[in-house]
């Protein structure tokens, strides 16, 4: 069985209206990164940090996956399809997919500020600062934020390095290290890119544009694999 692996971005969420910080002029729901997603702002302002996800996470659980996270559980019927995701929302997760890597952490779960590999889920949308885990450490999300280390890269790459079919939705290819993960395809596998704007990627590659948004474009994917 081939295996197709797959790279999403914020586009394949956008059509279940989950918002980006790209959205408008680099705010995200009226907020710089620099005040709520970045290891700085978690120590100078915990608690606008904390509130900030907890209302991302509010935001989460009225949305639903879309067609694009629902044709790709369809991939599974004949492909090994294994999922990279920079999202930190658990779309693909609700819709059925069964291999998810998330690049970026998780929204619906937090880690010990002391332990980084003790991590819990969340039964609901709230964290308060200050709360505790099992080992009895503070929680915070886990999210990584930017200038922090990203510990799933690595396997991210393991993956990319085994795929026969490559496929990037919804992303723009200049967030590192997540933007690195081209290089180390294959060169001559076919990849396909679904996004509205096509991101412009480097020469000698096998690649197939499909200018659409995110379940237009998994739509014409489907009927091409």
């Amino acid at each position: 069985m081939k295996r197709v692996v797959i790279l999403t971005g914020a586009g394949i969420s956008a059509e279940s209206g989950i918002k980006t910080f790209r959205d408008s002029d680099g705010l995200w729901e009226n907020y710089s990164i620099e005040e709520v997603c970045t290891a700085e702002a978690l120590t100078k302002n915990p608690k606008l940090v904390f509130e900030f996800y907890n209302q991302r996470r509010r935001d989460l659980l009225k949305a639903e996956p879309n067609w694009a996270h629902k044709g790709l559980v369809e991939l599974e019927k004949k492909y090994d399809v294994q999922i990279i995701t920079q999202n930190v929302d658990n779309l693909h997760e609700r819709a059925g997919s069964s291999n998810i890597l998330h690049l970026h952490g998780e929204l619906m779960k937090c880690r010990s500020m002391v332990h980084s590999d003790h991590i819990y889920d969340l039964s609901g949308p709230t964290l308060q600062y200050g709360e505790k885990g099992p080992d009895g450490t503070l929680l915070r999300p886990h999210i990584v934020f930017f200038n922090e280390a990203v510990p799933m890269i690595e396997p991210a790459i393991e993956l990319v390095k085994s795929a026969d079919i490559l496929v990037i939705i919804g992303t723009s290819m200049v967030v590192y290290p997540a933007a690195g993960l081209l290089m180390y395809a294959k060169r001559d596998i076919p990849i396909y890119v679904i996004d509205p704007n096509i991101p412009h990627l480097s020469r000698g590659y096998n690649i197939t544009a499909i200018e659409k948004k995110a379940t237009e474009g998994v739509k014409e994917l489907l009927t091409l694999l």
